[in-house]
């Protein structure tokens, strides 16, 4: 079964592009303005619909980006919903970018600057007024991205991939992470690996990767793979279609084992390939794959999970 592609009407799209402060939100402007967006930081909300159908914006087909937050004159999250509905002639859309407190706490204190809501107290104290301050906003963002873990050049490649103008078909992202490291904050769907036996612990295989035949097909051989990967599919090859029909056009799978190397790897190759069987075009993330191997790392994980085959 195939993805039924129905192209969506050439429509510009308004992405309002909001959050915590420190996410990201430069970032993300002007990785969008390099794609060819026309962007614009902390527009007060009086002048959404002229910027938007002004006569001086040169391009009234391209898309339209817009920054707001806690600094923005007249920012409500409870109402921008609604604001972005009723401008008329686009495909409204909301980006919350997030990333964890410590994060937050910690790009702050590299850049010295002050939390917008906190001038003269700890950045973590403005941090949990601004997370429920947006938490509205949160609850009605199409999409959340959490940048926690992303690298600026991760980032952009996110966001091309999510916003690039290649065409209007369904953008599937497989990525392989470890568990060990922190879950994969840009999936939808996550599936854990950890059931298998772990090729890490096997002198030949450690310095491998799933990349690598001899890993691949290790895991491959092992007890539950093929059920595991059939049944995966066939839910994929069912869920996918339906997501587009939704009107979600970006969907990030992700496949989890310990460390990020080996048993994830293998899993993200082989189901990349399924779908391109099944007419689906994905995209494939390795997060984790150039670390090292890290004994410690893989055996304090499993000992948490409970017995492992070794």
């Amino acid at each position: 079964m195939s993805v039924a592609r129905r192209p969506l009407p050439r429509v510009p799209r308004l992405l309002l592009v909001t959050g915590m402060s420190g996410a990201g939100k430069s970032t993300v402007l002007d990785a969008l303005e390099d794609m060819g967006w026309d962007t614009v930081d902390n527009l007060p909300t009086s002048l959404l619909h002229d910027f938007v159908h002004g006569a001086d914006r040169p391009r009234s087909n391209a898309h339209v980006a817009v920054g707001m937050d806690a600094r923005s004159r007249g920012f409500d999250p409870a109402a921008l919903p609604a604001l972005l509905r009723s401008i008329p002639g686009v495909r409204p859309e909301i980006l919350y970018l997030d990333a964890t407190g410590a994060e937050l706490i910690r790009r702050y204190g590299e850049t010295r600057r002050r939390h917008p809501l906190s001038p003269d107290r700890p950045a973590e104290d403005g941090i949990g007024r601004e997370r429920d301050l947006t938490a509205a906003l949160r609850l009605a963002a199409d999409a959340v991205l959490d940048t926690t873990d992303l690298k600026p050049a991760d980032l952009r490649d996110h966001l091309r991939q999510r916003y690039g103008d290649e065409g209007d078909d369904l953008v599937v992202t497989i990525t392989s992470f470890g568990f060990a490291r922190g879950i994969s904050r840009t999936s939808d769907l996550v599936f854990d690996l950890r059931f298998l036996p772990n090729p890490h612990w096997i002198e030949e295989l450690r310095p491998l990767t799933g990349a690598d035949a001899p890993v691949s097909e290790y895991v491959a051989a092992q007890d539950g793979w093929d059920d595991f990967m059939d049944r995966t599919e066939e839910m994929l090859a069912m869920l996918l279609p339906r997501y587009w029909e939704a009107g979600k056009t970006y969907v990030g799978i992700g496949f989890g084992c310990t460390g990020g190397r080996h048993r994830s790897v293998a899993a993200a190759i082989a189901m990349a390939e399924r779908l391109r069987n099944r007419g689906f075009s994905p995209n494939i993330r390795h997060r984790d794959l150039g670390l090292r191997p890290n004994d410690s790392l893989e055996q304090g994980q499993e000992r948490n999970q409970g017995p492992r085959d070794q």
